[in-house]
């Protein structure tokens, strides 16, 4: 397991590696771009050869910027690319899913809530109405869930339901 981890590592460190590549490429042919505009910005014949060594440099590093792309796996949604086709903030698709998964994390929690409320008001309608079955249940009800403690603790599973990791290094 260590040697796998360490694997992990390098692949990670390695991906970084070649992410910062990639944005220092992008960096430097935005630099050329903006010597480009530049130079066509104040074009004349003097500067032919300057607009044709920009042009080629920025070709070469259109080129670099293509091939080191192929080893960089980065997965964008959709709708982030066309917000930023619109001109918008692709911080504001983040912003949207955030806020849409806290909105169903709130109805979640408020069924979830309801749900309590109607057991506890059923509970407490039945013990009233059947009090020895209730008190039975309860107790089966708390001898299951005791079993089932042993059991993820036997497992080494947290009551989350998540696994025990065990760091080797």
């Amino acid at each position: 397991m260590e040697r796998s981890e360490k694997g992990m590592k390098k692949n990670g460190e390695e991906g970084e590696e070649k992410l910062s590549e990639v944005i220092k490429s992008i960096e430097k042919t935005l630099g050329i771009l903006h010597q480009l505009y530049l130079t066509v910005s104040s074009f004349n014949v003097a500067s032919q050869l300057p607009l044709l060594h920009r042009i080629n440099s920025l070709v070469a590093e259109l080129d670099s910027l293509m091939s080191m792309s192929q080893h960089c796996d980065i997965q964008l949604p959709l709708e982030v690319l066309n917000l930023i086709d619109d001109g918008s903030n692709p911080d504001a698709f983040t912003r949207d899913i955030l806020n849409s998964c806290i909105a169903k994390n709130q109805t979640t929690k408020g069924k979830t809530d309801s749900f309590k409320s109607l057991r506890k008001h059923l509970l407490e309608e039945l013990e009233q109405a059947f009090p020895s079955e209730v008190e039975a249940y309860r107790e089966i009800r708390a001898s299951s869930a005791a079993e089932m403690k042993r059991m993820v603790q036997a497992q080494g599973a947290l009551p989350n339901g998540d696994m025990k990791v065990k760091n080797e290094l």
